[in-house]
């Protein structure tokens, strides 16, 4: 017990250190590891191994999707899809209470289910919506305050590369099955934050959009079709069994090229930068997981998960006690960690726990329940992406948009109790399709 007490306060000792001196994630990561070895290891052995299960650990044909579903990300990006899902949700809930707020809330939903990034669409909405709610005298940091947060809704809705990151970290739970639970999950989220903006927009008077003409709304109905059927051929092709996930990604890059083209919003010309955007990206993302399955690895060498469960269990054995400490743990963990290592890391750690005899939680639940939990860290400093790249497109401070976005982190933190406490939430679905 003492050299599992010991790995542990070597390895977050160390790699707070690294953060704290501004070295990048991925290399306090690795760094961190190689230094919770040298409790029990020699500098050279602990270094080769460190590096033999980094570069094994990139060996799998599910992580072929990831980098495939951030080029069709970026082909989304710029391909025109954005504006024609915003009319489409001007059409849907524009009429309602503050609907510019509601339009920036869906659109958000559908474009990020779509591209599967949150900072694609925070930065693609914010950038079409922003402009337009100031225009009708929408305050700029409530503007940018809804955008960041409903930014993070599609990381839970499907496609989602997270959600296959968690599948290889939990040693493959399905990733169809996580898909199908991501649904309702994301879709209640959606619908509290804009719960929350349409309650804000109501008590400040701001004005409800112009009713759309039928005809004019049929149209826009029709323009949206070929975008939103993205969604039906991947995870309808998944479900029914058509092709894998990682098949999907390379179709879903096809669609979006020939949308793209079709669109006449990119040109051949304009291929190779968004192919080494993609590949800058996909490279960031491969450095992240090895380093953390590497990680992973070391901390289950050092019995590290099993110390964490000892502990928590001897806190408690009643299983809504553990789940919120998990929680309270993760929403921590989720403001000084970006979330592809979070998952990595400490899937490894909780999920053993959570399944267990004691607790009984089905994986995929617990999936959605971590997904949807780190999704806050998001739009929270030091580290979170979305917020700084909602606020660089709002051209706002940070310090500006913290305040507005309060009542929308509640309306996160209900959604995320709610999926935690009703399994029904996140399974009925996957249940639905036999998962």
């Amino acid at each position: 017990m003492e050299l599992d007490i010991l790995g542990i306060v070597v390895l977050i000792a160390s790699f707070l250190f690294f953060l704290v001196i501004g070295v990048p994630v991925a290399y306090s990561i690795g760094l961190s590891a190689i230094i919770t070895m040298l409790v029990n290891m020699d500098v050279l052995p602990a270094i080769s191994t460190l590096a033999q299960r980094m570069a094994t650990s990139l060996d799998s044909f599910s992580l072929l999707a990831i980098p495939f579903f951030i080029l069709a990300g970026q082909l989304m990006n710029s391909g025109g899809i954005a504006i024609r899902l915003i009319d489409f949700a001007k059409v849907v809930v524009g009429r309602l209470p503050g609907g510019l707020a509601m339009v920036n809330v869906t659109a958000n939903m559908l474009f990020g289910a779509i591209s599967g990034s949150a900072a694609a669409s925070a930065s693609a909405i914010g950038s079409i919506m922003g402009p337009q709610m100031k225009k009708e005298g929408y305050e700029e940091n409530f503007s940018a305050a809804i955008n960041i947060t409903s930014a993070t809704t599609g990381l839970v809705i499907p496609p989602s590369n997270i959600l296959i990151v968690y599948s290889l970290a939990s040693g493959g739970v399905s990733i169809a099955a996580l898909f199908l639970a991501g649904y309702i999950p994301g879709i209640l989220t959606g619908l509290l934050l804009m719960a929350v903006g349409g309650v804000y927009a109501y008590r400040k008077k701001y004005p409800v959009g112009v009713k759309v003409p039928f005809k004019l709304g049929i149209k826009k109905f029709l323009d949206a079709i070929p975008s939103l059927m993205m969604l039906v051929i991947v995870i309808g092709g998944i479900v029914a069994g058509f092709f894998t996930a990682t098949e999907a990604s390379a179709i879903a890059v096809v669609y979006c090229l020939f949308l793209a083209f079709f669109y006449k919003e990119i040109r051949v010309e304009n291929l190779p930068r968004i192919i080494i955007n993609t590949v800058r990206t996909t490279g960031i993302v491969m450095l992240l997981i090895a380093t953390s399955i590497g990680l992973s690895w070391v901390m289950s060498y050092e019995n590290i998960p099993q110390t964490v469960s000892d502990g928590l269990l001897s806190i408690s054995s009643n299983p809504l006690v553990i789940l919120l400490m998990i929680n309270f743990i993760l929403l921590f963990v989720g403001i000084f960690m970006d979330m592809t290592p979070a998952v990595l890391i400490f899937t490894p750690i909780f999920l053993p726990i959570v399944t267990g005899p004691e607790m009984g939680i089905d994986p995929i639940h617990f999936g959605i329940i971590m997904i949807t939990n780190l999704c806050v860290g998001l739009c929270t400093p030091p580290v979170g992406s979305v917020l700084f790249i909602g606020c660089s497109v709002a051209n706002l401070k940070i310090q500006d948009v913290i305040k507005p976005m309060i009542p929308f982190f509640i309306a996160m933190m209900v959604a995320l109790l709610l999926i935690t406490f009703i399994p029904s939430i996140s399974l009925v679905v996957p249940r639905m399709f036999g998962f």
